[in-house]
């Protein structure tokens, strides 16, 4: 059978961690720690971090259907966080602020904006969002929905709960 769905994907505390300056506290840690526990140079140290990313990117691409980024931040970041992250290229689209005329999640004008722009059947759509009002919304709407948590029992309207990305493609049966 064909996955005909189309994944919404918020940016912040979704696709990355939005803590200010987060990246170079990422790359200080995980090198001091593979310094200290496994006696690698910083090059060695490095390569695993990309390694990593190309794990998280590999994890995307295994999804089947179009995928895209809905985001209340301005366009600019959201390209410059993907970019960053090296999974730009694994987005169809970003839907940012401008693009709901500064009427940010969870308002649903924003998504049917999102919707329409792209084609897109809210039935055949999965939104994966970290915050629950903007996942109630996209409930109401007829989406799927994944909460990306790692503490906290689901509400109702919430399909499945993963405490990361890597887990998506175990659960896409839970999602047709």
């Amino acid at each position: 059978m064909k996955f005909g769905k189309a994944w919404i994907f918020d940016l912040d505390n979704t696709l990355h961690n939005a803590r200010p300056h987060i990246f170079p506290h990422i790359n200080r840690a995980m090198t001091a720690y593979l310094q200290a526990h496994l006696g690698l140079e910083e090059e060695a140290a490095g390569e695993l971090r990309r390694h990593y990313w190309k794990r998280y990117g590999a994890t995307l691409r295994r999804l089947p259907g179009r995928k895209f980024v809905f985001s209340n931040a301005p366009v600019h970041y959201s390209r410059a966080v993907l970019g960053a992250l090296g999974i730009a290229d694994l987005f169809d689209g970003i839907f940012s602020i401008e693009h709901t005329r500064f009427r940010p999640k969870p308002d649903s004008y924003g998504f049917l904006r999102l919707c329409r722009a792209h084609r897109l059947q809210p039935q055949r759509c999965i939104m994966v969002e970290d915050t629950l009002d903007n996942l109630r919304t996209a409930g109401r709407l007829g989406m799927k929905t994944v909460w990306v948590a790692r503490a906290g029992k689901p509400p109702g309207y919430v399909d499945v709960k993963i405490a990361n990305l890597m887990q998506l493609p175990r659960l896409l049966a839970y999602l047709q």
